[in-house]
């Protein structure tokens, strides 16, 4: 692995500001991999100054211009995709795969989305006698997690460059070799000095930091729910913009007309794909009670073919293995039952954790509620739609689902009825232009597609 000593801020790598740094361990066979600079306040101001003064030129940039240095970017991902692919997997643990389809392939498409949106884009509008335009919101602080490293940053990164906005990224700290790949293909994009920058740090150091600022204009997060309910506090107390995508307990929701061994499986590997990591990952099964036993062994016997190690990574680090693993522990003491996997060790080495089915989960039950971040997965009962809906809706979370039924019409009726922020029926494909993000606790704001950048802008109106 390839690692930066420095920041890329200004459109140069520079030396930190202070001495410590940060380990990056491989957590499949928990190697030492390399090492990044621990960011500090002075850092972090440093990125923030050098994207204010970058503002007013990008801003007045063309859009046409900005979309042809989006593609720029993209054009440089396609041709670094297997070394994505392989930073990705060496740092986070992902099946090689995986990794070349989801998290390179992912983030080209999304930036390939925005460099095509950022040409076509009406930035203005006329209202009756007001002309209305939309302008870069500023200076953007994104946060991003470790689980989709790179699909998170182009996700925000993408967008606010196509709005016109600037922005300083920390990225998530298990992961930041990702991160700085991506700061040297912007680099090698021809992106302009000062409209990205990058400071990797701890979150509670450099991150807060970031929030804090007061060059920031907007802070978008990805993480958990309680982090930024911080963000949001202390962002409102300075009347500051958030977009927040948070945590997740997405519903399943099996009806009894659909093809039960269908859903059930697909059902599955959605949770398994990329080891439960995945905030809008279904973890919550629902199943009419007369299908129930019938989903319960069809599901053990799905997920007794994800082989740990080959087809279900590592979790990202001790920490959050030892997590998960304190959920499963918690299912069997309230009651539920274990029908595949539990918390013994399935590898001698890495942070593994063995795909779990648990069934006879009822909806009060802490793995019912609370968000796992892991490869387990919760059968729960329902006696018919109206129940159905009351279990689905029952949890904080409302970030995403999915409706099964023999009938289109059917789930469609059902899926208007969840809260939550994006539902598949029977299966929907990923689409990059679809809005993606949450009700109640799941967040504030949408990712992706038009809603995403819209996200980065402001509005003006000219009256006349």
């Amino acid at each position: 692995m390839k690692a930066h000593d420095g920041m890329y801020i200004g459109g140069q790598w520079r030396p930190a500001a202070g001495r410590d740094t940060i380990t990056v361990v491989n957590p499949a066979d928990e190697q030492v991999i390399g090492q990044v600079p621990a960011g500090t306040a002075e850092d972090v101001d440093t990125a923030v100054r050098a994207a204010r003064d970058a503002f007013p030129g990008w801003a007045a940039t063309a859009p046409a211009e900005r979309a042809a240095k989006i593609a720029a970017l993209r054009d440089v991902l396609v041709a670094r995709k297997d070394e994505i692919a392989e930073t990705v997997t060496a740092e986070l643990g992902s099946p090689l795969g995986f990794s070349q389809m989801v998290h390179a392939g992912v983030p080209i498409l999304v930036a390939g989305s925005y460099a095509e949106l950022a040409a076509t884009y009406s930035f203005e509008e006329k209202v009756g006698n007001s002309t209305v335009l939309l302008e870069p919101v500023g200076v953007v602080g994104a946060i991003t997690p470790w689980n989709y490293p790179l699909h998170q940053i182009v996700a925000k990164v993408a967008p606010a460059l196509a709005a016109g906005c600037t922005v300083v990224l920390k990225p998530a700290e298990d992961t930041p070799l990702t991160a700085q790949l991506f700061a040297e293909a912007v680099d090698e994009a021809g992106i302009p000095a000062g409209v990205f920058n990058l400071v990797t740090g701890l979150g509670p150091v450099a991150g807060q930091a970031l929030a804090e600022h007061d060059g920031v204009d907007l802070v978008s997060f990805t993480g958990s729910t309680a982090v930024g309910k911080q963000i949001g506090a202390t962002a409102g107390a300075a009347v500051k913009r958030v977009a927040l995508e948070l945590g997740g307990k997405s519903a399943n929701v099996i009806l009894p007309s659909a093809d039960l061994a269908k859903a059930v499986n697909v059902g599955i590997a959605n949770v398994m794909s990329n080891s439960g990591q995945t905030c809008s990952a279904w973890t919550r099964m629902l199943v009419h009670r007369d299908q129930y036993d019938e989903a319960v062994a069809v599901a053990a016997a799905a997920v007794a073919k994800y082989t740990v190690g080959d087809r279900v990574g590592p979790l990202v680090n001790a920490k959050q293995q030892a997590r998960v693993r304190g959920y499963i522990e918690k299912g069997v003491e309230e009651g539920a039952r274990i029908v595949a996997g539990g918390t013994e060790a399935p590898l001698d080495k890495g942070y593994y954790v063995a795909p779990t089915v648990f069934a006879d989960v009822t909806p009060g039950m802490t793995i019912a509620q609370e968000e796992i971040f892991g490869p387990v997965v919760s059968i729960l009962k329902y006696e018919d739609e109206a129940e159905a809906l009351r279990i689905a809706n029952g949890t904080v979370y409302g970030l995403a689902g999915a409706v099964w039924a023999a009938d289109e019409a059917e789930a469609v009726a059902f899926a208007r009825r969840m809260d939550t922020g994006q539902v598949d029926i029977n299966g929907g494909r990923f689409n990059p232009l679809a809005p993606f993000g949450g009700y109640k606790q799941s967040g504030v704001g949408r990712e992706l597609g038009s809603h995403g950048l819209s996200e980065y802008l402001q509005t003006k109106s000219l009256q006349f």
